[in-house]
């Protein structure tokens, strides 16, 4: 049988609470109340302060009067961590009745659920919105049953578990993508990598960026019709149109003005606009390596503007490079891809994870 939630004021679930710290938690107890996690960093002049502090019991929850675009009247957050103390400038409540405590910890927290309650229980403040306990007290929620709470609370902590996982993972790579970038390509004052593949022993060669790619300048698209070509900028895709600038040939994009160190590559089709360069492999270049390289450059060096960042096609076409042979490039391009193809898919989980 469906068992109806249950409309509950929050002063039948929750007490103000002001348990002040007798000294027996120290700096090692103190909570971020941000981020709510323990931070022996926040500054305290002596431990004999600590007993301004109030105690924050596992369950507790904590008003956090900070706005921001998620909150509009600030937002509670409940120690999930364990007990410790919070400056007494943070409203504490502890829960009156059984609960759940991951249920919890997403309820409370969810501007959705909590907004009216917020709204008719904050005033607003220079800095943050301030919390009027006894008006709060009186806000209701609907309320379901404790096994449903559990239920709920579970499935939230399962997916944020996963979501935890992907945004690791995806760390991890990127951290490993980063060492490798620095690793597999020769330092200043080397014609040789510290790190190659085996089998690979001649030195690399120095060239202009101009000999390995061909650098086209974007254009204004608004003329066109909407369609299924991806339209790119220095930030990445921003809308679809009828006509490609390269059909089937991929490229790195570059910017011209305004984000000019954050080269991506574009599959085709693709149009790009024009402040941002997009760089075609000239024959016998690995485009997969070639963007490792346009990632090791150092584009803000090559800025030519005092106001917005410029960068100029000739200062891409003078930028000297070390390239090995064909077949070096290829295997070191390969191993570059998968790495962002795993990133990517991690991401991807991640976002997917967040949304659900």
């Amino acid at each position: 049988m469906m068992v109806a939630w249950e409309q509950r004021k929050f002063g039948e679930l929750y007490r103000p609470t002001s348990e002040k710290n007798d000294l027996s938690f120290g700096r090692d107890s103190i909570i971020s109340v941000a981020n709510m996690h323990f931070s022996s960093e926040v500054y305290v002049t002596d431990d004999e302060y600590l007993r301004t502090y109030n105690i924050m019991r596992l369950g507790d929850i904590a008003f956090e009067g900070n706005r921001s675009g998620k909150f509009a009247h600030g937002r509670f957050v409940e120690n999930d961590i364990g007990d410790g103390i919070v400056s007494h400038v943070f409203k504490v409540f502890r829960p009156i009745v059984d609960y759940d405590l991951s249920y919890w910890k997403y309820a409370i927290h969810n501007e959705a659920t909590m907004k009216n309650a917020l709204t008719r229980a904050t005033k607003a403040s220079t800095m943050m919105h301030e919390l009027v306990s006894s008006d709060f007290l009186m806000q209701a929620t609907f309320v379901p049953a404790l096994e449903e709470q559990r239920q709920i609370g579970m499935l939230l902590a399962s997916l944020d578990n996963l979501i935890t996982l992907h945004q690791r993972k995806h760390d991890q790579l990127a951290t490993l993508k980063k060492s490798l970038l620095e690793k597999m390509f020769p330092k200043p004052g080397s014609d040789v990598p510290e790190l190659r593949f085996a089998g690979f022993t001649e030195p690399w060669e120095q060239r202009k960026l101009g000999d390995a790619v061909e650098v086209c300048g974007g254009r204004d698209y608004k003329h066109l019709d909407g369609g299924p070509i991806p339209v790119y900028g220095t930030g990445g895709y921003m809308t679809s149109v009828s006509e490609a600038l390269s059909y089937d040939k991929d490229a790195i994009g570059i910017g011209r003005k305004g984000t000019i160190d954050r080269p991506y590559m574009l599959k085709a089709p693709f149009w790009t606009v024009d402040t941002l360069f997009y760089s075609l492999p000239r024959s016998g270049n690995d485009l997969e390596f070639l963007l490792c390289e346009f990632l090791n450059i150092d584009w803000k060096s090559k800025d030519e503007s005092t106001g917005l960042p410029s960068l100029s096609k000739q200062a891409i076409n003078e930028t000297e490079i070390l390239v090995p042979a064909q077949t070096e490039q290829r295997a070191i391009g390969a191993l570059f891809s998968r790495l962002d193809n795993l990133i990517t898919l991690h991401q991807r989980k991640h976002d997917q994870l967040a949304t659900l």
